[in-house]
């Protein structure tokens, strides 16, 4: 009987809920699955400050040292041109080892921290294929940082572990037209040692 009244109130709800509601459900979900889908790196994240195992391409090298490491859950933002998908524009939320918001993800590509430090990066070639199905690994060079907090002099960033957010394998349907892919990567930030 009460499991009954459960259902029943659910049913309710979800038919009086507004379709954005829904969608952001759909998205959450999404999310949640791709980053149980890729493992549980994100709960390492915040506090192990070792440099990740990469491909000497992306390798952070010299006096440099993880100082921040950070799980981000998201999506890359497509648009069609006529032509292609075009270059992406990250939208997500990075978390620490705790779960805890720390830090949002977009275009420039940006980081802000909630302590409001902010970092700007730029990418440093090559980039490496790991996964097919997924964005590249990537090195980036701190261009500019603003700010006290975690981000505050920075100078690479390195965006690994990547699950999803590759442009659509479709061609889009009219100019103009957004397609938001859901990816999670793992995002390790170096600064520079006095070693």
């Amino acid at each position: 009987m009460i499991k009954m009244r459960i259902e029943t109130k659910a049913i309710k709800e979800a038919a009086t809920t507004p379709r954005s509601a829904v969608s952001n459900c759909k998205a959450t979900a999404c999310a949640l699955a791709l980053l149980l889908g890729g493992g549980l790196t994100a709960l390492a994240a915040g506090t192990d400050n070792r440099a990740p195992e990469v491909p000497a391409g992306i390798a952070v090298t010299g006096p440099n040292e993880v100082h921040f490491h950070g799980f981000g859950v998201g999506v890359q933002i497509y648009t069609w041109n006529g032509v292609s998908w075009g270059g992406p524009t990250p939208r997500a939320t990075l978390f620490d080892d705790d779960g805890n918001i720390v830090a949002t993800h977009f275009a420039g590509p940006r980081w802000k921290s909630n302590s409001g430090s902010i970092v700007l990066g730029g990418v440093v070639q090559p980039t490496v294929i790991v996964d097919t199905n997924s964005i590249p690994w990537v090195k980036l060079e701190a261009l500019t940082t603003e700010g006290p907090g975690i981000f505050a002099d920075t100078k690479f960033i390195q965006r690994v572990n990547t699950t999803g957010g590759k442009a659509p394998a479709a061609d889009g349907t009219f100019i103009g037209q957004v397609a938001s892919v859901p990816y999670t990567a793992d995002y390790f930030f170096y600064r520079q040692t006095n070693n």
